[in-house]
């Protein structure tokens, strides 16, 4: 328990994890896919002490890999790219190195399929957007959440209000080759929520049973951003052979009034509840809910869309005042995971906090 070190893949947040290992005074490992490590191996290689080279990040549960992070007393830290690129059933069943968080609640991400993020919100009573079964359903502006043809882990949205608008869209797409008519099939049909997106942040800690709001952010997407820069006419204009990509390129820091805290912290609350039954051991660690404020009336509402439960994507939530009001100075999601792995260590907990 004092050599340990802290590892990840090279991607999504690894430079955040472990330059919040590093402030701990964790060694740290990241496994790079070969042909994408430079940001480890050369631009930001004072982060890491060791750099393993895998050809496709799917190699993260070989044996070979498995018995490297053994060797090394490895805690592993996993992000979206854990859900993205690897056998998540592999990760679950055979992958016997420490993993921060609740392994099992992995797949519960997605929005499609026999297990998925609905399942929690509706048995922790969280809102979410109303949902069609069947696109014949549609009365008002909806998106639609279907798989790309050419990369499965990303989304070609689009938006209809009526069945016959969706007819037309689907049709163009599926001719353009951007989506196809099996991925339609698995689609998610959801209320767009014409609101302010927020994502709130938060990190519980089993071992003080506390929830803690780090930061609040949201995203910047490829050429949506350029999209609705825009004036009106100009994107009628564009409309017909431009459609806007939601692939996320970044996110920006925000804050939020004073007087949505309290019901970001219920939502989370009611999240928290219900994982200790439904998914044991419950939440560990960072999680987000990424959220639309409406308008009402008569009050304001926060609606959940989207449930991460990993580490979040965006450093620059460490730039928001949260987790200052709660620890005096600015902590990353990054730091705090390490400071929760550093107080394990020293309580003989670690099996609290890892799966």
């Amino acid at each position: 328990m004092r050599n340990i070190t802290i590892a990840t893949l090279g991607g999504h947040s690894a430079l955040e994890i472990c330059l919040g290992a590093k402030k701990r005074n964790f060694k740290t490992l990241v496994i790079a896919e070969k042909g994408r490590e430079k940001t480890y191996a050369k631009y930001y290689k004072k982060l890491f002490d060791e750099i393993i080279i895998v050809d496709k990040f799917h190699d993260l549960t070989d044996p070979k890999f498995i018995n490297l992070l053994k060797e090394k007393n490895s805690i592993f830290i996993p992000h979206r790219y854990c859900q993205v690129y690897c056998d998540l059933d592999q990760l679950e069943n055979n992958f016997p190195v420490p993993i921060f968080g609740n392994k099992h609640l992995l797949k519960y991400e997605e929005r499609e399929g026999k297990i998925n993020q609905y399942q929690i919100l509706k048995k922790a009573q969280v809102e979410f957007p109303r949902q069609f079964s069947t696109p014949k359903e549609i009365d008002r502006l909806v998106i639609v959440k279907v798989k790309e043809a050419a990369r499965g882990y990303e989304r070609a949205f689009f938006f209809a209000a009526n069945f016959q608008d969706y007819q037309k869209k689907e049709e163009e797409l599926v001719k353009q080759g951007k989506i196809t008519e099996k991925a339609l099939q698995e689609a998610v049909i959801e209320e767009y929520l014409v609101g302010t997106q927020i994502n709130f942040n938060f990190f519980y800690s089993p071992l003080n049973n506390s929830l803690e709001l780090l930061g609040t952010d949201a995203r910047r997407q490829t050429n949506l951003d350029g999209y609705i820069r825009l004036p009106a006419a100009e994107q009628l204009k564009i409309a017909q052979y431009l459609n806007p990509s939601y692939i996320e390129t970044g996110h920006f820091a925000v804050t939020v009034k004073e007087s949505l805290l309290e019901k970001a912290y219920e939502a989370a609350e009611k999240v928290i509840a219900c994982l200790k039954t439904m998914v044991p051991p419950g939440m560990i660690g960072p999680f987000a809910l990424q959220s639309a404020i409406i308008p009402g009336p008569p009050k304001e509402k926060l609606i959940v869309y989207d449930l991460s439960l990993r580490m979040p994507g965006s450093p620059g939530i460490s730039f928001t005042p949260y987790s200052q009001y709660l620890f005096g100075k600015s902590v990353s999601f990054g730091e705090r995971i390490a400071m929760e792995i550093e107080r394990a260590i020293k309580e003989n907990k670690v099996n609290e906090v890892t799966t």
